[in-house]
């Protein structure tokens, strides 16, 4: 994995939004994917926005996670072992305090329309194994013949973590929720392998490990809370072995969704699970109005040897274009407590979180990649001169 050696390099965190064609072929009422028409319109959208990228100046891309219907729910097409129930509605936990603390928000919530109700279920109900071998390997063929002419480039792809994997989901089959968790990270890791194998870099989403916190606190202590995320930081490293840690990095976000975000974990009640990780790189929020503060967590948490932060210096969560020299201000106050070689510019979240929904207009998205790599600039001319 490269470092910022010479100027500080830019990135983005996997999730972009489809083109308008591609949504068109893959949602209900049109095609359900699968057909010609699927895989032709998907190939031709990760070509381009491969392209894109590389045209706005992004040093790492990725294939916008265009073959996936989300960040997370993806996997459940991708694993067995589970079933969907609408008619078993479970509390969306993952919001914590602020369904009570703004109720009135979260009322007939277009975005989270079950926030007060509860969402269908994930049920595991046999044996969970993996079994998107095909899948997988298509988006990661699209992706290797989208960057095959430009060799030089990183490249990496996106995969859920054992947290975030069926996060709305009941264990009825295994025996405990070690069992159940490992089961997960058992199945992930043939993604995992497939991913390092293609030769790309492997990064892990895991926003749940930070949404569970607020709830697990409120309603059964910090303590409670350090053993559910130990048991699935663990669970991750088991999935990651044998792959080195050069060619993982690990994205840890407070949800996409636009919502007050007041019941948010603190960065520092994460960060010592974070580090954990067997990853190179740490890309974590740190651009929006909630999280922008936290840069002051890295001046008390030594950063472990060699390890890079890629923290969020643009976010989804605005429709303002952020100033490139805001962006240089925020890269300048991270190098200056970790080191210029070990920052690396990126955004905080994606700007997609599923395939229909979109965080910001693509144009907007586009502008702020700009004001990124512009920004990047700026910061690097003032570090290298």
């Amino acid at each position: 994995m490269n470092r910022s050696e010479d100027r500080f390099l830019t990135t983005h965190t996997g999730s972009l939004i489809r083109p308008e064609k591609l949504v068109e072929v893959s949602q209900p009422g049109g095609d359900p994917g699968g057909s010609d028409d699927y895989e032709h319109a998907l190939a031709a959208a990760v070509a381009d926005v491969v392209a894109r990228q590389r045209n706005v100046g992004l040093d790492v891309v990725n294939d916008g996670e265009f073959g996936k219907s989300s960040w997370s729910a993806y996997v459940l097409d991708r694993i067995s072992g589970f079933e969907v129930r609408r008619d078993q509605l479970k509390p969306l936990d993952w919001l914590g305090r602020d369904r009570v603390r703004f109720r009135g928000f979260f009322t007939n919530n277009a975005e989270i329309p079950g926030a007060l109700t509860g969402g269908a279920s994930e049920v595991c109900v046999g044996p969970i194994k993996y079994t998107g071998h095909d899948l997988v390997g298509r988006d990661l063929a699209n992706l290797a013949e989208a960057t095959a002419a430009d060799p030089g480039r990183e490249v990496f792809f996106t995969s859920v973590a054992p947290a975030s994997t069926a996060y709305q989901g009941v264990n009825e089959y295994y025996g405990s929720d070690e069992e159940y968790i490992y089961a997960i990270a058992e199945a992930l890791r043939e993604e995992y392998l497939a991913i390092h194998e293609a030769g790309f870099i492997l990064q892990v989403d895991d926003a749940v490990l930070a949404n569970m916190y607020d709830h697990i606190v409120s309603t059964a202590g910090e303590e409670n809370y350090r053993r559910w995320a130990q048991l699935r930081v663990d669970a991750l490293n088991h999935a990651l072995a044998g792959i080195p840690e050069e060619r993982v990095r690990y994205h840890v976000c407070f949800g996409s969704w636009h919502v007050p975000h007041v019941a948010d974990a603190p960065l520092q009640a994460l960060v010592p699970f974070i580090v954990q990780v067997n990853a190179r790189a740490y890309s974590i929020e740190a651009a929006n109005p909630r999280h922008e503060w936290e840069w002051e967590v890295w001046e008390q948490t030594t950063l472990p040897d060699g390890k890079i932060l890629i923290p969020g210096v643009i976010t989804h969560h605005t429709t303002t274009v952020e100033h490139p020299r805001l962006v240089a201000q925020r890269l300048d106050r991270f190098a200056r407590i970790v080191g210029r070689e070990y920052v690396i510019g990126g955004a905080d979240c994606g700007f997609a979180q599923a395939a229909a929904i979109k965080r910001t207009h693509p144009e907007v998205m586009w502008a702020k990649f700009e004001s990124l790599v512009a920004g990047a600039h700026i910061a690097s001319e003032r570090f290298w001169g």
